[in-house]
């Protein structure tokens, strides 16, 4: 490609500037960096106001931001139109996870971020079926419905990854868990998982959940991933 053109019909730098041509502005390099983002900010589909600070910016960096811009104007036209922030309601969710009442433990997921992150809740309910023998005087989320909950909105995030399409995540092990504070009826218990390492067979990823600010349990769980239908 551009084997017909020469230093005179693009501008090439080296160490010492332009090779046989010229600057036409001089501050060519940032006008060329703020038409790249410019174009890269397009993308994003929709009039985007506000004010933008790159530093040694890169198509590699703007489209970052383009994703993370058209994920928060998704959420937003959604909850105009249907009037929840979830990017996955309880539907959604049931036809990723095998796992049925009682023991599907994520309502919805507000936030995801490519193959990295995502963010679930779980409201707890005093209908919940443990709290009958969890005890009746002093209704308690057992911890390890709580860890429960953290694996299978990491599940859900292993999804997001094509090839891992109908894969089921399957614990492997567990460390660093800590069980931090008591959840009891009425808690909104936010779960967020993030990728340590995924692989083909295998996935690993750091999860927290919390009560408000207040961490209530976290984990770094690994998992192996199998088809569904061999589970």
């Amino acid at each position: 490609m551009g084997t017909h053109l020469g230093p005179r019909d693009i501008l090439v730098i080296g160490s010492d500037g332009p090779i046989k041509n010229s600057f036409r502005f001089t501050n060519e390099c940032a006008r060329h960096k703020i038409a790249d983002l410019i174009g890269d900010i397009a993308l994003v589909g929709r009039a985007v106001r506000g004010r933008v600070v790159a530093y040694k910016s890169g198509h590699s960096l703007n489209q970052q931001l383009v994703r993370r811009l058209y994920e928060l104007a998704e959420q937003q036209e959604r909850m105009q139109k249907l009037g929840t922030d979830a990017l996955l309601d309880i539907r959604q969710i049931a036809k990723i996870l095998p796992h049925r009442y009682p023991f599907l433990l994520v309502d919805k997921v507000v936030e995801v971020e490519g193959e990295t992150r995502i963010k679930g809740i779980k409201n707890v309910s005093f209908n919940e079926q443990f709290f009958q023998g969890h005890f009746p005087g002093t209704p308690i989320m057992p911890g390890v419905l709580v860890v429960e909950a953290m694996a299978q909105v990491s599940g859900l995030l292993f999804a997001q990854k094509l090839e891992h399409a109908g894969k089921l995540a399957v614990l492997l092990s567990m460390d660093g868990v800590k069980l931090r504070k008591a959840v009891i009826p009425g808690d909104q218990l936010v779960l967020t998982a993030e990728t340590v390492r995924m692989r083909k067979r295998t996935a690993q990823c750091r999860c927290r959940a919390t009560v408000g600010s207040a961490v209530v349990a976290e984990a770094q769980i690994k998992f192996m991933l199998v088809d569904n239908e061999k589970v």
